[in-house]
């Protein structure tokens, strides 16, 4: 999993979850992807997007992992074919922090078609393959290893037979492509961070944040079996990360590298990744190639191998999960919108 039904809210309902958050190079600007409402949840469990609910990708542009430009999507109830309607709106300085705030309506169309605006911003959302794979043995055993303090169990090889965690599931996905001068114009650099946010309406007038997802594979290696961690990541502001998860980060690294003994300073080790993770949001070089790899985050690609990369780092290890980009049903595009859309 990366972010995969990753606490208590979300398991509740999957229409809340961010699976997985991408930014990459499109073929016209920058490419934000949020994944939700996983088939994993079971057959049971409601589906497509809440329509009481927003999901949001927020922008940090000046380095203080304080949104600075928000895009926020609402949806209606579905249709008889399961279409919603959906609204797209941009809040921008002191508004991309407020919740009351209303901001500028970009779009509204329906989901399961492409929108576009004269500026050349697009967007898609609807059901599709699920991108992401994962070896379900080795993503326990870390999650159990960060649980308790142990070195990784790794399982034996992998037969040629195994198959991805996600094989044969479905995601709901919001696709968005803002074109760089459209995203540069509200920037004050070409560096920036993303994270997605889902929030549900609560009944006395305000929101509650249910979902919180930037790097990948955050909540699985920390919290896959701590309910109360997994929260806290999820309600965390990223401008809070370091003085609020720092300790617990640090802590859980160092046991687990000094019981695998890959380092001869386990508490500076922790340390080191703290300060690569925390604050917890997507680094990206607006108009660069996304990689999302071992010597460096720059956005995340669709393709990216980032179970392995994330494993590897926080166990100071070359750790494999024994499968690859092949592993899932549909592969992606390099055409909008990117996903292989699924009926």
């Amino acid at each position: 999993m990366s972010h995969h039904l990753d606490s208590p809210a979300a398991r509740a309902d999957a229409r809340l979850n961010i699976s997985d958050t991408y930014v990459f190079r499109g073929d016209r600007g920058t490419v934000l992807v949020m994944n939700v409402c996983s088939d994993s949840a079971g057959p049971d469990a409601p589906k497509g997007f809440h329509p009481e609910a927003r999901y949001e990708f927020k922008i940090d542009s000046t380095g203080d992992a304080v949104e600075d430009l928000v895009f926020r999507f609402t949806f209606g109830e579905a249709d008889a074919n399961g279409s919603q309607p959906l609204e797209l709106s941009r809040l921008t300085g002191a508004e991309a922090a407020d919740d009351s705030a209303r901001g500028t309506v970009l779009i509204a169309g329906s989901s399961d078609r492409e929108l576009t605006t004269e500026a050349g911003l697009r967007v898609w959302t609807g059901r599709a393959s699920d991108p992401f794979w994962m070896n379900p043995a080795v993503v326990e055993a870390v999650g159990q290893a960060f649980q308790h303090g142990t070195d990784v169990d790794i399982p034996q090889p992998a037969s040629p037979g195994i198959t991805s965690l996600f094989a044969g599931m479905k995601v709901r996905s919001i696709v968005l492509e803002v074109p760089d001068s459209e995203l540069l114009a509200f920037s004050s650099g070409r560096d920036i961070g993303v994270w997605g946010v889902t929030a549900l309406a609560t009944d006395a007038g305000g929101w509650h944040r249910i979902n919180r997802c930037g790097l990948p594979m955050v909540s699985p290696i920390f919290a896959q079996f701590d309910d109360a961690l997994a929260e806290l990541l999820n309600q965390t502001r990223p401008s809070d990360d370091v003085h609020v998860l720092s300790p617990e980060i640090i802590g859980r690294v160092a046991a687990v590298v000094g019981a695998r003994g890959t380092t001869s300073d386990p508490q500076a080790y922790g340390r080191e990744v703290a300060e690569r993770i925390l604050p917890d949001v997507l680094p990206y070089e607006v108009g660069t190639p996304a990689v999302f790899g071992f010597a460096q985050f720059n956005g995340r690609a669709l393709t990216d191998n980032a179970g392995e990369v994330m494993f590897s780092l926080v166990t100071d290890s070359a750790l494999s999960v024994g499968l690859g980009k092949e592993a899932v049903d549909a592969p992606t595009t390099s055409s909008f919108p990117y996903l292989a859309p699924a009926g």
